[in-house]
């Protein structure tokens, strides 16, 4: 039962600090291609690897931003991570890329939901 409690106690600390966030995420570039706002929803048209998605969020959250035309670093969220119920992705310049680290939370621009088109 100690051990239980122990791994457990573990766990939530490694998520609280989101040691598991820096493993299991997808980065690649994308090309910002027009924005729009609808009903409160900032939506993003991208492509990524020659094929089209949306990024989504909510104009009132915090870290939704509408971004300008050109090429960004996109990272792909662990499942059940980020603040959105679908694939929660997050933003950051093109310039924010780093070879094996990863680019800083500082510089991040924004969170979004990424939808296939």
């Amino acid at each position: 039962m100690k051990k239980t409690i122990r791994l457990f106690f573990l766990l939530a600390l490694v998520r609280l600090f989101g040691a598991v966030e820096v493993c299991a995420q997808e980065k690649s570039y994308i090309t910002v291609k027009g924005s729009e706002l609808n009903n409160g929803v900032v939506i993003l048209d991208v492509l990524k690897a020659g094929k089209s998605f949306q990024l989504q969020c909510n104009q009132s959250a915090p870290g939704c931003l509408s971004l300008k035309n050109g090429t960004y670093q996109m990272v792909e969220l662990p499942k059940n991570f980020g603040m959105y119920e679908c694939r929660d992705v997050e933003v950051y310049p093109q310039s924010a890329a780093m070879p094996d680290a990863g680019p800083s939370k500082s510089t991040r621009l924004g969170e979004y939901c990424l939808v296939e088109k």
